[in-house]
C-alpha cells in the first residue's frame, strides 16, 4: 500500500457539472437477490452514461480473498476480468445527471475511501447519496416486498414501521460511510429490500424491481423501469414454475404466507397509542383473536400424503 498515492482519480476532461445524487452501490457484503446489482446493470443498461473517474483498485483489494476471474484457452491466458470500481456519470430519462459509483467492495482502506468519495461529493454539488440492496427474509414470494429504509436524518425518511430495532451486525463499507457522513452532516438514504430467503442466491428482479422504484421515491429521478419490470414478471412465472413441482417448497411458501398474513392482521390492529379507536374489545374476544394469531404462527405446514 501506498498511503501517499491517491486512491481516486478523476479523468482528464471529464464533466463535472453539478449531480445532485450519488447512488453506491459496491459488491461483496450483503445483497440477497442480487437487488442492488441488477438495479445497477440496468440503470448502467438503460440510460446515457460515460465513466469519468476510477479509484485504483490495486490499493483496496484482497486479490487472494477473491480472486478475479481469467480465461485460459488450449496453451494460453486469453483474458483478465479485472476489478474496477467507477465513477458514472448517467443521465436520467429527462436529462438530469446523475452519479453512479459502482464495483467490489474494498477490503483495505475504508476511512480513505469514505474520505475520497466525500471530496466526490463536494466536487459535483452533491446532495444526496443513496444505496439500495437485498436482505434475507422468511417471507414468501406471493406477498408484497417489504423494506427497511434508513437514512443519516429521519425526516427524509419514509413513514413506516420498522423491522428491526437494535441489532448489532457486522459492518459494511457503504454503512460505514452513511455512518460517517451522518457525522458530517451529509444526506444519505438506503433502502435493504426483504428478499424472500430461499429465494437470495439467485437474480430476483421483483427485489431490483422494488428496489428501483424505492431510488425514485428517494431522489425523484425519472429512471426507466420497463425492461425490469419486465422481467421481474418472468422471473415471477418461472419461480412459480419452479416450485409447483416442488411439495417441499409449496408447504414452505404456504407456511411464510400464513406467517405473513397473520403479521399484518396484527399491525391493523390499533395500536397502544391509537387515538382514534372503536369499542374496547372484551377478553374474550382478545383472547380469541390473539389463539387465531398464535395458531397461524405457529402452524407447521400442512402434510402431503406420500404414497406408501
Amino acid at each position: 500500500m501506498a498511503p501517499d498515492r491517491p486512491l481516486f482519480r478523476l479523468h482528464d476532461g471529464a464533466a463535472t457539472d453539478p449531480a445532485s445524487v450519488l447512488l453506491v452501490q459496491l459488491n461483496g457484503f450483503v445483497d440477497a437477490g442480487h437487488c442492488g446489482r441488477l438495479i445497477v446493470e440496468h440503470i448502467l443498461a438503460t440510460h446515457r452514461n460515460e465513466v469519468v473517474g476510477e479509484f485504483e483498485v490495486d490499493q483496496l483489494l484482497d486479490y487472494r480473498g477473491r480472486r478475479p476471474v481469467m480465461v485460459f484457452d488450449k496453451d494460453r491466458w486469453t483474458s483478465y476480468d479485472a476489478p474496477e470500481l467507477v465513477l458514472h456519470r448517467v443521465y436520467s430519462l429527462d436529462g438530469t445527471p446523475f452519479l453512479v459509483l459502482t464495483g467490489p467492495e474494498p477490503d483495505f482502506q475504508w476511512e480513505r475511501v469514505v474520505g475520497e468519495i466525500a471530496q466526490v461529493v463536494q466536487r459535483f454539488n452533491v446532495d444526496l447519496t443513496v444505496s439500495v440492496h437485498g436482505i434475507p427474509m422468511a417471507v414468501p414470494h406471493t406477498r408484497p416486498l417489504g423494506l427497511t429504509a434508513h437514512g443519516t436524518t429521519t425526516t427524509m425518511l419514509p413513514p413506516a414501521e420498522q423491522a428491526f430495532s437494535d441489532i448489532q451486525v457486522p459492518a459494511s463499507f457503504s454503512a460505514l460511510m452513511e455512518y460517517r457522513f451522518g457525522q458530517a452532516g451529509r444526506d444519505v438514504l438506503g433502502a435493504a429490500i426483504h428478499v424472500p430467503h430461499y429465494l437470495a442466491q439467485a437474480e430476483y428482479a421483483q427485489g431490483a424491481l422494488v428496489g428501483i422504484n424505492q431510488l425514485t421515491a428517494f431522489t425523484g429521478l425519472d429512471l426507466d423501469t420497463a425492461a425490469l419490470a419486465s422481467a421481474a414478471r418472468e422471473n415471477l412465472a418461472q419461480i412459480g414454475s419452479e416450485l409447483a413441482g416442488n411439495d417441499e417448497a409449496t408447504a414452505l411458501v404456504a407456511a411464510l404466507e400464513r406467517q405473513y398474513d397473520a403479521f399484518q392482521r396484527g399491525r391493523e390492529l390499533p395500536g397502544l397509542l391509537a387515538t382514534d379507536v372503536g369499542p374496547v374489545p372484551s377478553a374474550d374476544e382478545i383472547g380469541a383473536e390473539l389463539e387465531a394469531y398464535l395458531k397461524d404462527v405457529t402452524a407447521d405446514p400442512p402434510a402431503t400424503d406420500e404414497p406408501g
